[in-house]
């Protein structure tokens, strides 16, 4: 009756995921689907007492780290199937390799790693690059995103680029009322508030 079920999630998950259907009546494998170890149909499941189990998980439990002979670690969901009278009739187990995921995490950590001041001396003439910078910054610094910063936060960008002299290209205007997603007029009003404050006692 189960057979469908495993077979489904195989072919979801494989080839990384095995999928075993255990008999706790007889405490043997019922079936096995894409193996990872050398078990078989027919052969001891080894369960525990099911009566033992926490009964506030409702028959499910997981995920728990399984680790293979080979190293391989597994991330493992069981489940206790029960019949019309609430009787225990199966087991059903899935065995999800990890591998994959944590070569995967393995690269973007790699990608994700601390990187080193960059060389100023070379971005030193690039002012489109600045503002890019220094509104990215913010954005990080923040936590949000520029379609949501509020007058206060366009203002700190406004006060950061002015500092580094960005106002000074004549060009630089429509660059950074681009990156702030609002208009050139609102970015001269926003330079002139910035200006009036550094200025007032």
């Amino acid at each position: 009756m189960w057979a469908p079920v495993c077979q489904a999630v195989v072919l979801l998950l494989g080839p990384y995921a095995e999928v075993v259907l255990h008999d706790p009546r007889t405490d043997r494998v019922l079936g096995i689907w894409n193996p990872m170890t050398a078990r078989q149909h027919g052969d001891p499941s080894l369960l525990g007492e099911l009566d033992a189990l926490d009964q506030a998980k409702q028959d499910v439990y997981g995920p728990y780290l399984k680790v293979l002979a080979d190293g391989r670690r597994l991330s493992s969901v069981s489940a206790v199937l029960r019949d019309p009278g609430g009787e225990p009739s199966a087991v059903l187990c899935i065995n999800l390799d990890r591998t994959p995921l944590e070569e995967a995490a393995a690269v973007l950590a790699g990608f994700a790693a601390p990187t080193v001041q960059r060389p100023e001396p070379l971005f030193e003439q690039d002012w489109v690059d600045r503002v890019q910078h220094t509104v990215g910054s913010y954005v990080r610094e923040s936590g949000r995103r520029v379609e949501r910063f509020g007058r206060e936060d366009r203002l700190a960008v406004v006060g950061r680029l002015d500092e580094a002299g960005v106002f000074a290209v004549r060009r630089a205007t429509p660059v950074v009322a681009a990156a702030l997603k609002v208009s050139r007029s609102t970015v001269y009003a926003l330079l002139a508030e910035h200006r009036d404050r550094r200025t007032s006692p």
